[in-house]
């Protein structure tokens, strides 16, 4: 089959599609033919070494696809049914084995494409609403990043829960995308009047909370703009890495708080993946979530994907067809 590897990191060039023997699944494993492949920042901190991984390795964390091969001791997957997953690593790739735990039926209402889309981006975003800081409505927020995967798709929820969503993005037409979307309003990142502007929004009492992916960019404009007591939720690093936090800097921002959470935290909680799943499927069928599905790649094409991830080039989601 063929996949995609990478012997050192570095720049999206390293990546190479080489052919590799079809996996045998074992005990407690299946094996699915993959129809999409979800494309994720995570991806670019796997290969660039940010998050390091053991080399040689493959590369990609979400996919969707078939049964096609079942190890001794599944009984409750068949070959043939459509799967996802998010968090695996190796899903660059035409096939790929996983534990059976680790897959979720996907519903007739769901295309492969859609799930491949969706799960580890939608799941971002439960954890966010849902565990990190739960929204009940009513709040006022500021998300970073509005207009990205995560961030088109935090919009929408939010509108559903009746959150007061305020966006930033890099240009004017990711704004409008953003307030398409459910943003209550969309300032550009690039703004010199930007804080003061966030300042005004909130009547200058600042965010009680502020879900940030950016990192190092937005890292001190975030903290200007929280509440007394507010919480600066950072789960990304697009502009990369935060350089360091000072506890001096959050007393003087008003005894806030800073946290970093990760999805495979909460993927490591048992049923978690499987109710996260299922409430996106769900707000999917509601017609809550419209998966926006803005740029698709073939497989071989998978270093431009990385290259148009990284510049932010890209709106809502990405996928590679192998």
């Amino acid at each position: 089959m063929k996949s995609i590897i990478i012997e050192q990191t570095g720049g999206p060039e390293i990546m190479q599609m080489v052919d590799t023997p079809l996996p045998t699944p074992g005990p407690g494993e299946v094996r699915v033919k993959l129809s999409a492949i979800g494309i994720n920042l995570i991806d670019t901190y796997h290969r660039s070494g940010l998050y390091p991984l053991p080399l040689p390795t493959g590369l990609g964390c979400e996919g969707a696809g078939v049964v096609d091969a079942i190890g001794d001791g599944v009984s409750d997957l068949a070959v043939g049914e459509r799967v996802g997953f998010s968090m695996a690593i190796g899903a660059y790739a035409e096939q790929i084995v996983m534990p059976a735990p680790a897959l979720v039926k996907i519903p007739e209402a769901v295309s492969d494409a859609q799930a491949a889309a969706v799960l580890l981006k939608g799941m971002t975003v439960d954890y966010l609403y849902n565990d990190t800081f739960p929204l009940h409505g009513g709040e006022q927020i500021l998300f970073h990043a509005a207009a990205g995967g995560v961030g088109l798709l935090a919009c929408q929820w939010a509108k559903h829960l009746g959150v007061d969503l305020i966006g930033t993005a890099s240009t004017q037409e990711k704004c409008d995308l953003a307030l398409k979307h459910g943003a209550s309003q969309c300032l550009l990142s690039g703004d010199p009047d930007l804080a003061d502007k966030l300042q005004e929004l909130t009547g200058n009492k600042g965010f009680s909370v502020i879900y940030d992916s950016v990192g190092h960019d937005t890292y001190q404009l975030s903290l200007q703009a929280l509440a007394a007591r507010g919480m600066l939720v950072s789960f990304g690093n697009a502009s990369g890495p935060i350089a360091g936090v000072n506890p001096a800097d959050l007393a003087a921002a008003g005894s806030v708080y800073f946290t970093r959470p990760t999805l495979g935290t909460y993927l490591a909680e048992p049923g978690w993946m499987q109710g996260s799943a299922q409430r996106i499927f769900d707000l999917i069928a509601q017609g809550v979530l419209q998966i926006e599905i803005n740029q698709t790649y073939a497989l071989e094409d998978v270093a431009q994907a990385h290259r148009d991830l990284e510049s932010r080039a890209t709106t809502g989601c990405s996928i590679l067809l192998p």
